[in-house]
């Protein structure tokens, strides 16, 4: 893992190289103030005052340089200086106007690389220096949760099956002293039988199973965050063509997300009584596979119609979902990387968001808003749960005709969630198509900044 901490450092008035950051509608005055040769500088390099706009400028003697970055984007943005935490070499930094703040997470996530397969050259480190030293730690620690997401999802599955996901969520418990609880194999049949049904065709050693951390003070109010962890995903017998199956390695992103955050509030050691659940599992193929119109039951009670192998998400959460709301939790976090009709409404950036409670809906929108990390209110639509009707079950898992996929996924989830606890579904991507400043194309995290946001208003430590 990335030492994020390399990166910053308190300012104490150590020697370090200016970075300008100038705002296109202040390019003209700013302009106007510098010394003949850095207009020159600036004119030779063709810059125009436009948003991207990137140079170094000449100082009195040779060594003596300044970076210069127009940016349009606001000073609470985490991407604010991103660009030049990978573009400047290696050296000290300091804003030459006001402080860092948020974008202090940008600069050090732009230095973050994933090389479990290829090693980039080693290169020094770019620090960054804060007058505000007192948010170095936590801007390391939500550095730290992100990237962990990255490595995660980046991984392939052969390398990250079922039993290395719940090495992560031990190595995580061990290090906070939480308590580690796993359910595996032919032991779900009876408690936890969608997550086995789904799980049981995989090769001896990918076993499915439910990985459960428990951690705090039992009297404290107690919260579940669940996230779904189908690490490798064919479709079942549903089977997906090729180019569905390319970027199946990311079907366990909301695991990633649930363990990132149940990190953070460990670290932080939030007043609360945390429980993480991940179902853990590879929906493989071969003859003990499950199979469209068989009948499940279900951790709750209720039989459900399989009329899609390839709608697994949504049974192994039902189990996890049942289980987190039997120890009467006060609110439930879910992350899974549901559905594709939720790519098809947002795009990639842009999570749905579904609950049925109006304040955690205004909170999660209005943390996504200050963390510049946006979520989008998608309906509980309740004239569709008839769509979930089945002719010889309770329900289906997956509706014929493909209209409102993300919002009866959903729909699917509350079934499981006790009735009158706030509940939350975020239904994350976890993939970046194309590479912005600090986030590289692959894995990525989503909303998880809003959802730590809300986490700590709700129970300051």
């Amino acid at each position: 893992m990335t030492d994020f901490s390399a990166f910053l450092a308190p300012d104490r008035g150590q020697p370090a190289t200016a970075l300008h950051v100038v705002h296109p509608d202040r390019w003209t005055d700013w302009l106007a103030t510098q010394p003949p040769r850095v207009r020159t500088a600036i004119a030779a390099a063709g810059l125009t005052g436009k948003p991207g706009n990137a140079t170094v400028l000449p100082g009195e003697a040779a060594e003596d340089w300044a970076a210069l970055l127009v940016c349009n984007e606001a000073e609470t943005s985490p991407w604010r200086i991103a660009s030049r935490g990978a573009a400047l070499p290696p050296g000290t930094y300091r804003l030459a106007e006001g402080e860092p703040g948020a974008a202090m997470l940008g600069w050090c996530l732009a230095q973050h690389r994933f090389d479990r397969y290829r090693k980039d050259e080693a290169e020094g480190a770019r620090v960054l220096l804060t007058g505000e030293p007192g948010r170095i730690e936590p801007t390391v620690r939500m550095a730290a949760a992100i990237a962990r997401v990255r490595d995660l999802v980046n991984t392939g599955a052969s390398d990250l099956g079922p039993e290395e996901l719940e090495d992560e969520v031990a190595a995580l418990g061990e290090a906070h002293g939480a308590t580690l609880t796993v359910t595996k194999g032919r032991e779900l049949e009876t408690g936890y039988p969608m997550i086995h049904a789904v799980g049981q065709a995989a090769a001896r050693g990918r076993e499915p199973r439910l990985i459960e951390l428990e951690w705090g003070n039992p009297a404290h109010p107690r919260i579940a965050i669940v996230g779904k962890g189908v690490v490798f995903d064919s479709g079942g017998l549903d089977i997906k063509p090729s180019a569905g199956m390319r970027l199946m390695k990311k079907d366990m992103g909301g695991a990633a997300h649930a363990l990132a955050l149940a990190g953070l509030v460990m670290a932080e050691r939030l007043p609360v009584r945390l429980h993480l659940l991940i179902p853990a599992v590879e929906n493989a193929i071969s003859g003990n596979a499950f199979r469209p119109g068989d009948v499940l039951k279900s951790r709750k009670g209720l039989s459900v119609e399989n009329t899609n192998t390839d709608a697994e998400g949504r049974l192994i959460l039902g189990d996890a979902l049942s289980k987190a709301g039997e120890a009467d939790p006060v609110l439930i976090l879910d992350f899974a990387t549901l559905t594709g009709a939720a790519r098809v409404a947002l795009g990639p950036d842009l999570p749905p968001l579904f609950t049925d409670d109006e304040t955690l809906a205004s909170d999660l929108l209005a943390a996504g808003v200050a963390e510049h990390d946006p979520m989008w209110r998608m309906p509980l639509w309740d004239a569709y749960d008839d769509m979930l009707k089945s002719d010889i079950a309770d329900m289906v898992n997956a509706p014929d005709g493909g209209f409102a996929g993300a919002v009866t996924a959903a729909l699917f989830l509350r079934r499981f969630v006790p009735k009158g606890v706030a509940w939350a579904h975020l239904d994350v991507f976890a993939w970046r198509p194309t590479a912005k400043a600090g986030r590289p194309k692959g894995g990525e995290a989503y909303a998880l900044r809003a959802a730590w946001k809300v986490l700590k208003d709700r129970f300051p430590s």
